[in-house]
């Protein structure tokens, strides 16, 4: 295996993910005088905020994401390595990869999360999450395939269960996907298809709480559920999800359970911290909460490790009043300046006051004109809330050429209602394509049998 050296006469500053947290650190360090080196498994930068319009045909993976080495071209204290870390040894200060070792002065840890099925792991590939790429792609994918299978059914209940959506999960992602899937349906698809009627099409948003949105005041939260009542969306809270199997889902409220066909199913409830986590949990004993989060130190260190910050999805920060905060881009980007920032003070022989996150409030997008924003001087509904949206989510794009990108893009779907990146692209759906044309008889195509089930 490969050790890697830097020039010993810097600190060497490795960071783990180039996510939010990780991007961050890093910025904040582009002119200090210490090495850095980022490695993340991937070579960009994802916007996850957008991956759902990714996954409902407005965007395209390009317009979200930013090539790490394009980012950091001017940062020349920063290296920027593709490769994915396996294991971490505190006491000799490295971390591991399949094929290297490098060693670190100071390790920044921000992997992120990946989705929670609460033990039920078998239901991951029935209902996918919303994370990466490929997830975006995969949704994509199944959205519109749906369309199209019902355009081609000739059975009345298997075409209800294409024509029906289910989302898990009510907060931001969940009810923007929701949306989104509405005016797909209402909107843009309308006219595109002859045997079916889009508008028949159901979604039916399930939440385990007593409201959807729970992070945001109880106001918008009821804002945000009359809104999608009228986009169509179904909104069923207090609902506990049981199975899913055979394209039906189960779900419980109260004492009553019911059931539900779907061809298309979407998990946006759970989230749990990446495997790095537990790595560190093993080598180091810190702990971690029932999600994975590592649970950290007020200037997000381990306990018993002033060299490991860990930060963004994967740390848990209860610090500050008592509750985790919340899994979003602010935080890791607020975490990120704070521990770069922090490196350079302990380098001159100074500390910082323990982190504290300033809350900057919360966003979710409805619809077209349609969106709720939580701050804590003002809460927005409505066009203005809309207008507030778009400005911050352009504010945290990376690159001015893709923000540049994403305001045409949503200028031209605003005007037209067009969504130019609607592709069915994956080998699975091109196989399927050169087995079942329209003029073969639906008795052939292998579906399973669904069961109408009012809801």
């Amino acid at each position: 295996m490969v050790v890697v050296h830097e020039n010993n006469a810097l600190h060497h500053v490795v960071i783990i993910g180039g996510g939010f947290g990780g991007l961050y650190t890093a910025k904040t360090l582009a002119k200090a005088n210490v090495n850095v080196t980022l490695i993340d498994k991937r070579n960009f930068h994802l916007f996850q905020p957008l991956l759902y319009q990714v996954a409902t045909g407005t965007l395209s993976p390009a317009d979200i994401s930013s090539p790490l080495r394009a980012v950091f071209r001017k940062s020349k204290n920063t290296k920027v390595l593709l490769g994915e870390v396996n294991d971490i040894d505190p006491e000799s200060k490295e971390v591991i990869l399949r094929d290297r070792t490098i060693p670190y002065d100071t390790l920044v840890v921000a992997t992120g999360a990946n989705h929670s099925y609460y033990g039920h792991d078998n239901w991951r590939p029935l209902a996918p999450g919303l994370k990466i790429v490929e997830d975006a792609i995969e949704i994509r994918r199944r959205i519109f395939s749906a369309f199209e299978a019902a355009e081609k059914e000739t059975d009345p209940e298997l075409r209800r269960a294409w024509l029906t959506f289910v989302i898990v999960g009510a907060g931001p992602t969940g009810v923007e996907l929701a949306g989104a899937i509405s005016e797909l349906a209402y909107k843009t698809l309308n006219e595109d298809f002859r045997n079916i009627d889009t508008t028949e099409t159901k979604i039916l948003l399930l939440q385990g709480g007593d409201r959807i949105l729970p992070h945001m005041a109880p106001q918008l939260s009821e804002v945000a559920k009359v809104s999608l009542q009228k986009l169509g969306v179904d909104t069923q809270t207090n609902t506990r999800v049981t199975n899913i199997e055979n394209d039906i889902v189960t779900f419980k409220q109260g004492d009553q359970v019911q059931e539900i066909a779907s061809k298309t199913i979407l998990w946006a409830a759970g989230v749990k911290g990446s495997s790095l986590g537990q790595v560190l949990a093993n080598r180091t004993g810190v702990e971690c909460d029932r999600s994975g989060r590592v649970i950290v130190e007020p200037d997000l260190t381990i306990k018993g490790y002033k060299s490991i910050f860990v930060i963004g999805d994967l740390g848990n920060f209860s610090h500050q009043d008592g509750k985790p905060l919340p899994g979003v881009a602010p935080v890791a980007k607020q975490e990120g300046e704070y521990v770069a920032k922090l490196i350079k003070k302990r380098l001159q022989g100074q500390t910082l006051p323990q982190f504290r996150y300033n809350d900057v409030g919360s966003l979710a997008m409805i619809g077209k004109n349609l969106a709720v924003v939580d701050l804590s001087f003002i809460k927005l509904q409505g066009f203005l809330a809309w207008i507030f949206w778009l400005v911050v989510h352009i504010y945290f794009l990376i690159e001015f050429d893709t923000k540049l990108l994403v305001v045409f893009q949503w200028a031209w779907n605003y005007l037209t209602r067009s969504r130019r990146s609607r592709l069915i692209t994956g080998r699975e759906a091109f196989e399927e394509a050169k087995t079942v044309t329209n003029d073969v008889p639906s008795t052939t195509i292998k579906v399973q049998k669904a069961y109408k089930v009012g809801v």
